[in-house]
């Protein structure tokens, strides 16, 4: 038996996943450089990337459950608009079935055809899919996206963590910044391989953006630190 898995079946986790491994690593690391550039101690150092990790997973968390429930509940108003439509006024959505179809190339016969036999099998799934494009693989999951989401926050921002236990002193703001750096690279490779996509691509963007907020964290922590001293 012939068997195709697509990308798109994940793109639902995937792309909560992403964003908070990413958020992890940049977050977490640029607070830890600032912070050591300003001279902090290794302890300080310590506690408030701790806390930037707590919060950060928390806040991931709490913004995708939000945002993703926004997105459930205009679904759910779409497809109680449609049940009240085709309650309605069935001949109406037949012939906007019909007219779907020819758009996509079939002739009106054989348009009229397929609408009659799709509405006969489930006439509100073929609207919700072919006229509103919505399906349950694209169907939007809160607790999932948030679970996702704060659970890939945590693990990246655990990475850039780590290296405070294994460079305490002057050169940790450039030792955490290489290491983020790697982390991200490697955080582009896998989400182009779970999403079938050229690699390239994915890694310069995401290290580059990195770097940039890795760059503007340490110059601003430098700056405090030579106005404190």
């Amino acid at each position: 038996m012939h068997e195709e898995t697509h990308a798109v079946t994940r793109i639902g986790w995937l792309r909560a996943a992403i964003l908070g491994a990413n958020d992890g690593i940049v977050s977490t690391a640029s607070l830890i450089a600032g912070v050591a550039a300003a001279g902090a101690s290794a302890s300080s150092v310590l506690v408030t990337g701790t806390a930037g990790l707590v919060a950060g997973a928390m806040s991931m968390a709490a913004g995708e459950y939000v945002s993703v429930s926004s997105q459930a509940d205009a679904e759910k108003a779409d497809v109680e608009l449609e049940k009240h439509h085709l309650a309605a006024d069935p001949e109406f959505e037949l012939e906007e079935l019909t007219q779907i179809y020819e758009q996509r190339g079939l002739d009106r016969a054989l348009a009229e055809q397929v609408a009659a036999q799709l509405t006969a099998h489930d006439a509100l799934d073929t609207h919700l899919r072919d006229e509103l494009g919505l399906t349950s693989e694209m169907a939007a999951r809160p607790i999932q996206a948030a679970a996702a989401s704060a659970a890939s926050f945590t693990v990246g921002a655990a990475l850039p963590l780590a290296t405070v236990f294994f460079d305490r002193g002057a050169s940790l703001p450039w030792t955490v910044s290489a290491a983020s750096l790697l982390f991200l690279a490697l955080l582009g490779a896998l989400g182009a391989r779970a999403g079938n996509a050229p690699m390239l691509r994915p890694v310069v963007r995401v290290t580059f953006w990195g770097a940039m907020a890795m760059t503007a964290t340490i110059a601003i922590g430098s700056l405090f630190g030579a106005v404190a001293g």
